[in-house]
């Protein structure tokens, strides 16, 4: 009795679903002969509200539904493009986006965003995001720092242009990683080259450190690689003043221990010469 139940109610929903279908099929077919434009393979679309999209959307959000958030932000702005809810679905875009980890996708769409809506109060947001997109995206110092470059931009951009914003504080913090990245990226090649006793080489990449990562967690390596290329040059005087740099302002530094143990190994000893680049590039480390 069960299953003939069961078989006669599938029975007539079967029935029900054909005539609904045969009816709806009957309305495209007279809408399509009369407007030749329409594409009736889109009839069925969504054909909620903008604001009921966007609602959706972060309903399914805070659901942790994600993917299906983002679905609802993308139809909001593909259904309503010169809306409000279309400007605040595109920043909740670049969001789920983000958070999916579709990195490339939250740049595009924060980028979007940004180019719309440059004066918004979500701009910042925006801006953020395209920068969380990239550090997420910085590999290991082994491999290419692109990212970590593009990391530095994009958090630079949300320091310089929204000053009072609450995502300050940790760009900043982006971008030290970055910056320490990038040095580090500097310091492996500079070690390579040193190893190869290809010392000019090796002396200009520990420049770029001293001079343009000076407050990275590589400076004090990057001082006493130059003492010790210098050294193995046989130019002295660079080589006690890179010394002398690294001890005034990392006496307790064991990489100023070794330089100092380098130097005395040949009688000498640290030693400032106010004429060289790095005792100019150590003026900015004073305070450190």
């Amino acid at each position: 009795m069960v299953v003939a139940g069961s078989v006669g109610v599938k029975k007539t929903a079967r029935i029900v679903y054909l005539t609904l279908v045969a009816t709806a099929s009957s309305i495209g077919l007279s809408a399509c002969q009369s407007d030749p434009d329409i594409d009736i393979t889109k009839l069925s679309g969504e054909t909620e509200s903008a604001d009921t999209l966007y609602n959706q959307g972060l309903a399914n959000l805070q659901a942790g539904k994600v993917g299906e958030a983002n679905r609802k932000f993308a139809a909001v702005d593909r259904q309503n493009p010169f809306s409000d809810q279309a400007r605040k679905a595109l920043v909740m875009s670049a969001f789920t986006s983000y958070r999916q980890g579709q990195y490339e996708e939250a740049i595009t769409a924060g980028k979007r965003y940004l180019n719309l809506y440059p004066e918004s109060q979500d701009a910042a947001y925006a801006q953020y995001i395209i920068g969380l997109a990239y550090w997420k995206q910085i590999p290991s110092v082994t491999q290419d720092q692109r990212t970590s470059q593009q990391t530095l931009e994009a958090m630079k951009a949300v320091v310089d242009n929204y000053p009072n914003s609450e995502y300050v504080e940790d760009a900043q913090a982006k971008m030290r990683f970055a910056r320490d990245q990038l040095a580090g990226k500097e310091m492996q090649i500079g070690r390579y080259y040193l190893e190869r006793k290809e010392f000019i080489a090796a002396v200009s990449r520990f420049r770029v450190v001293v001079e343009t990562y000076p407050m990275t967690n590589q400076i004090e390596e990057a001082l006493a690689r130059l003492v010790e290329t210098y050294y193995a040059m046989g130019l002295a005087s660079e080589a006690q003043t890179a010394a002398a740099v690294l001890g005034h302002n990392y006496p307790d530094s064991q990489w100023y221990a070794d330089s100092y143990k380098l130097l005395q190994s040949k009688g000498l000893e640290p030693r400032e010469n106010n004429g060289s680049w790095i005792s100019r590039a150590g003026k900015k480390l004073i305070g450190a």
